[in-house]
């Protein structure tokens, strides 16, 4: 026994002294770690002194220690910065749903400011400016090696203002020029409008007003065609819309699924992940539903697809997605500032990191750019005369009225269909899918 309790205190005695060890190290190292950073902040004091006293011309100590800040966020990924009091100011009204500016949403890329999607209805959009535009100079001042808060800065200005902003397009050999009038924008965030048998929630951000214009544009379009048996179901329209607030992707996906995941975000620490899950009941009432997006669609759109591909809610066509995953956590400051911090990845219900991967749709369908010529109409696209149109004809005496108008209502739905592919052939894609599985009937219900 005495023997047994020896050898417990001595190995007691060899792990103590084996932690004493250890620790010896790990605390000098930790120490070492310490008095470097502080040396560099020693450094950076030095540098700051040298510029306040040496610069060629007065600088701004505020401004100097502000662009420091947000150089070492921005240093982090392309979504970290820093905010002003003013910037901070803008971005709540921003979410709000009304600013001023041009209405286009930007990233950077190798330097460059790259257009993640123009707005519905805004300056950018009037002037034909697409998604995956880079935009390289500025009123003629080039943004290459601006931070990208700097370049929106210089596209800023009055409302009524001109700008003229340089372009490099895919597809274009030379940069061009476009000329853009600032603006006050006031973002509707969800057109509602039925196209066919099909309705259209037209998503173009996600801002507080999001979810509440989606159920009331919804429930009014239904209400117009008296009823949701009376619909072929609904296209989600999320292109060129670049996100917004987390929570209101969570509301839009929970309209329209019963149960289940919706998104998960992971940060650095295990513990701090959050999963955010559905609640019973489905606006559409299990009608099928097309989700369009595109390069332009990105964070809170993507999570909406992502949710609705992975329960099978949804098909999701067009494009593939911008892939921005990951969480922006604003952190007020002293001084009414505001810090833009990247602290989690977005994950879709089936564990996918949208972060740089974007969502892949089922359905790929391209958008046929704009045409910069217009080119003639040759013979070929001409009305072709029918027998109807031959002087003499006979009439047909086998239809009623009735019958001949409900002819002529299906040959409008018709040409109303083929002039919807001409303008937008995406979204007459949608419809037809729509159209294809609401003849199923109750097969397409079953799927989902």
């Amino acid at each position: 026994m005495k023997k047994l309790m020896m050898a417990a205190f001595g190995g007691a005695a060899l792990g103590l002294m084996a932690s004493s060890q250890l620790a010896g190290p790990l605390l000098a190292q930790e120490a070492e770690n310490k008095a470097s950073i502080y040396e560099q902040l020693d450094l950076f004091g030095d540098i700051f002194e040298r510029i306040r006293a040496g610069y060629v011309e007065d600088v701004d100590e505020k401004e100097l220690i502000e662009a420091a800040i947000n150089g070492m966020l921005t240093s982090l990924d392309p979504h970290s910065s820093y905010l002003s009091a003013d910037d901070a100011a803008k971005m709540r009204v921003q979410t709000s749903g009304e600013f001023g500016g041009l209405g286009i949403e930007v990233t950077q890329e190798d330097g460059w400011v790259k257009v993640v999607s123009p707005m519905d209805g805004t300056p950018a959009d009037a002037a034909g400016i697409l998604a995956g535009d880079f935009i390289t100079a500025v009123d003629g001042e080039s943004v290459m090696g601006l931070t990208l808060d700097d370049a929106v800065n210089l596209m800023r200005g009055p409302v009524g203002s001109e700008i003229i902003i340089t372009v490099v397009r895919e597809g274009e050999v030379e940069p061009f020029d476009v000329s853009l009038i600032r603006d006050t924008i006031k973002l509707t965030a969800v057109r509602s409008r039925t196209e066919g048998n099909a309705v259209v929630l037209r998503v173009t951000t996600f801002n507080e007003q999001t979810y509440p214009n989606l159920r009331e544009g919804l429930a009014e379009q239904i209400a117009d065609a008296d009823g949701i048996d009376n619909i072929d179901g609904i296209v989600l329209d999320l292109r060129n819309n670049p996100g917004g607030l987390l929570n209101q992707a969570i509301f839009v996906s929970d309209a329209f699924l019963d149960a289940g995941e919706i998104v998960s975000t992971r940060g650095r620490n295990i513990a701090d992940g959050e999963r955010f899950n559905a609640s019973e009941g489905d606006l559409a009432e299990g009608k099928p539903i097309v989700v369009l997006i595109n390069g332009g669609s990105a964070s809170a759109s993507e999570i909406v697809a992502g949710a609705l591909q992975d329960h099978r809610r949804a098909i999701v066509v067009g494009t593939k997605s911008f892939g921005k995953g990951s969480v922006q956590t604003v952190v007020p400051l002293r001084g009414d500032g505001a810090m833009r911090l990247t602290t989690a990845r977005y994950y879709t219900p089936s564990g996918r990191s949208i972060q740089a991967l974007g969502i892949s749709p089922d359905i790929i369908v391209e958008q046929p750019r704009p045409s910069q010529v217009a080119e003639e109409e040759d013979d070929s696209t001409q009305r072709q005369r029918s027998e109807a149109d031959l002087r003499g004809a006979l009439n047909n005496d086998s239809l009623t009225e009735d019958e001949i108008r409900q002819i002529e209502e299906d040959r409008a739905r018709a040409e109303a269909a083929a002039q919807l592919r001409e303008d937008d052939y995406q979204l007459a894609y949608a419809i037809d899918i729509l159209k294809g599985l609401n003849a199923l009937g109750p097969l397409a219900d079953n799927r989902n």
